[in-house]
């Protein structure tokens, strides 16, 4: 029998090999924290301090703005320095706290802690929710609100995102290897949600050493299974996994539970353990600090907050200055301008590369030799699509299914002319978005 996969893909050097045998070292910040009052998707977060209040650690320093958002909680104790506008990982100024860390980390009063058979539904729904719990592999969909969906009963499956397919992250790798009980637990909890739901642990098949981890970590629960997925680019995209482990297959109008899926990443449900089981809050994250301009990569236990100019000194700062900085993967992160903006919530890594490959290259014409598709694995036809885009016809854009698109990039990485596909398809995928909601 094959690997569990999807059509389409790509296999590009995944460069894992620099940092994932690095075990999770933890890094204490040493200047101010920053807090973006926005880590996540929804209505940003409001200030529940002012400039001057003493914080301690764990301390609720920003409220959920509604529904469809998260609180924040400070990282370490200290002083309120300023609530400002600061440049976040992707260049965006927006409004922040700021805290001068007093190095002493007192700590607050954690949550209320009980066993999950105590808890009801809603109590530990509401437990992730205080907790400022969101997705955390980058899309930071606040997780309450993933786990309230309309009929929970018909709710199937729970996902877990092991695949970690983005090149050159790892922090996932070692939080499998190193955080199995929690990761374990953490399912457990989400599962006791949702009666009728089996849980997946979903493991591409370069992580033999976490799959046989996970296996043995749930041998005793029959709720649980490890399904192993072929080593493929972006078999960790939501759509990719659900169709790969379920063979349920959703499109741009639906929701996971709408498949009767909900999937959520590895360092969300370990959040989940540590906030359920624990009464700790978020304020913490693993960031993996990799690329071939980085001196001594690694995997980094983050405060919420740490500046990435921080992060670069604790991994020996450059070999040579880089041409390219990228917070997240090569395939669907950011390229920063600058490292002077805090870890967040969806800060999975910070990569640094000697040179930037995508800006040397030459653009051409299309040769309409068919490769954007084949790869594509949301079966679109991404080079047309991109013309559509670049002629700002919106209409046509959308009725060639230009809304399917995961922005994954697979289609701009084996274009032989250099065409940015991702690019000019993504624009107008947010464009259409934003007009739809208009309607």
């Amino acid at each position: 029998m094959g690997l569990l996969t999807f059509k389409g893909g790509i296999h590009p050097n995944d460069g894992k090999s620099l940092a994932k045998d690095q075990p999770i070292m933890e890094l204490l910040p040493k200047g101010d924290l920053v807090y973006p009052l926005s880590q996540h998707i929804g209505a940003p977060a409001i200030a529940a301090v002012k400039k001057g209040d003493h914080v301690l650690k764990g301390q609720k320093i920003a409220e959920a703005g509604g529904f469809v958002s998260a609180p924040i909680y400070a990282s370490v104790s200290g002083t309120v320095k300023a609530i400002e506008k600061r440049l976040n990982p992707t260049g965006s100024s927006v409004d922040c706290i700021v805290i001068e860390n007093d190095g002493a980390y007192e700590e607050a009063e954690k949550l209320p802690v009980k066993t999950i058979g105590e808890m009801s539904r809603d109590e530990i729904l509401n437990t992730i929710a205080e907790a400022g719990i969101v997705g955390m592999g980058g899309a930071g969909f606040p997780t309450r609100v993933k786990l309230s969906p309309k009929e929970p009963d018909k709710i199937d499956y729970i996902i877990a995102n092991c695949a970690e397919c983005e090149p050159y992250i790892t922090a996932d790798y070692r939080r499998m290897l190193e955080n199995t009980r929690e990761l374990v637990n953490g399912m457990r909890i989400v599962l006791s949600l949702f009666e009728n739901a089996k849980g997946i642990f979903g493991v591409e098949d370069n992580k033999p050493d976490c799959i046989a981890k996970l296996k043995e970590a749930i041998k005793d629960e029959p709720r649980m299974e490890v399904k192993v997925l072929q080593t493929k680019y972006p078999q960790g995209a939501e759509r990719q996994l659900i169709y790969a482990t379920t063979k349920r297959a959703i499109h741009a109008a639906m929701l996971p539970a709408d498949a009767g899926c909900i999937v959520d990443n590895v360092e969300t449900l370990i959040g989940i353990h540590y906030a359920v089981a624990e009464g700790r809050p978020l304020t913490e994250r693993i960031v993996t600090v990799s690329g071939d301009a980085v001196q001594n990569p690694g995997n980094y236990k983050v405060l919420l907050g740490t500046n990435h100019r921080e992060l670069i000194e604790a991994a020996g700062g450059w070999k040579e200055e880089p041409q390219k900085l990228i917070s997240g993967g090569p395939m669907m992160g950011f390229a920063m301008i600058t490292l002077d903006a805090p870890v967040t919530k969806t800060s999975s890594a910070i990569l640094a590369f000697k040179e930037d490959i995508v800006a040397k290259s030459q653009v051409s014409a299309c040769i309409n030799c068919g490769r954007c598709v084949e790869v594509c694995p949301s079966r679109i036809i991404p080079s047309r699509l991109a013309d559509y885009a670049e002629r700002h016809d919106e209409e046509i854009f959308v009725n060639q299914n230009g809304l399917e698109c995961v922005e994954c990039g697979s289609c701009s990485y084996v274009c032989p002319a250099k065409r940015p596909l991702k690019q000019a398809i993504g624009s107008m995928r947010k464009i259409a978005l934003a007009n739809k909601k208009k309607k």
